[in-house]
């Protein structure tokens, strides 16, 4: 199991991969992270292929055959264990191949053919909360996982729509999620999206991601989801709501005190 109790999870890295020196910049900052704040599982996270864009000219990433060689490639320099998204039954056994985690995007997870073939990998299983779902649905999502033999079932929230270009989070959904028995991560800054809202792409907020991360670890959160950038500005995709990587650091520092404190 990757899933420490005793530990406050996180799961972050850029949200494409992007090329090795985006990747390289953000694992050095996260193995920094780690020794400073030995109380952190650290996952770290990366996306090959943006296949839900909002235009068909926003770019997609490196692909999976190199996206696939950046996280092997993190897990054998830096030592974490590496997540990526899967978006086709096709793509499960390469993955699986790679990668630690399988993470199925919130747009995909009542997929049913999609969630057993993760689960039959023996992999983790990270399934985020359809911005179309309440958080009790999720007990029918994790049951199909639970059903396909999945080792380990993780299950995301990650803000519900609210009327147009907007996402809402309701802290309850910790409490309800946490009834279905696995681990509940809050995914900060897909939260803070704005989807669609910047011109054929979408926008974002990130000035809410501290705020709302501690308030869903003050809901009993488990974990959380962070995309983290050396340069967000500039980042193919979701720069918006992607935390600069030297704010990184702080943010944690303060997010784990509220962890430890939840649990004292």
């Amino acid at each position: 199991m990757l899933y420490d109790p005793k530990k406050l999870l996180l799961i972050a890295g850029p949200c494409s991969l992007e090329n090795e020196g985006v990747c390289r910049a953000v694992a050095e900052k996260l193995a920094a992270i780690g020794k400073a704040q030995p109380e952190l599982t650290i996952i770290f996270k990366g996306s090959f292929d943006k296949a839900n864009r909002t235009s068909v000219s926003g770019p997609r990433g490196t692909g999976i055959e190199e996206g696939l060689k950046l996280l092997a490639l993190i897990k054998r320099d830096y030592g974490f264990p590496v997540l990526t998204d899967v978006h086709e039954r096709a793509q499960v056994a390469e993955i699986a191949a790679v990668c630690d985690v399988i993470q199925i995007p919130a747009f995909l997870c009542r997929q049913t053919d999609l969630l057993l073939a993760a689960a039959a990998t023996g992999r983790t299983v990270n399934v985020k909360k359809g911005q179309f779902l309440s958080p009790q649905e999720m007990v029918h999502v994790t049951g199909k996982l639970r059903e396909g033999a999945a080792q380990e079932i993780w299950q995301t929230e990650r803000g519900t729509t609210f009327g147009y270009q907007n996402l809402v989070v309701d802290m309850r959904s910790f409490a309800i999620m946490a009834q279905n028995g696995y681990p509940t991560i809050f995914d900060a800054t897909h939260a803070v999206q704005l989807p669609g809202a910047g011109g054929g792409k979408s926008s974002g907020q990130r000035e809410f991601v501290p705020p709302l991360a501690k308030a869903a670890l003050a809901a009993g959160a488990d974990g959380l989801f962070i995309e983290t950038h050396p340069d967000p500005a500039n980042a193919i995709s979701d720069g918006p709501n992607m935390i600069p990587l030297d704010a990184l650091p702080a943010l944690l520092i303060s997010c784990g005190a509220i962890w430890r404190a939840v649990r004292d």
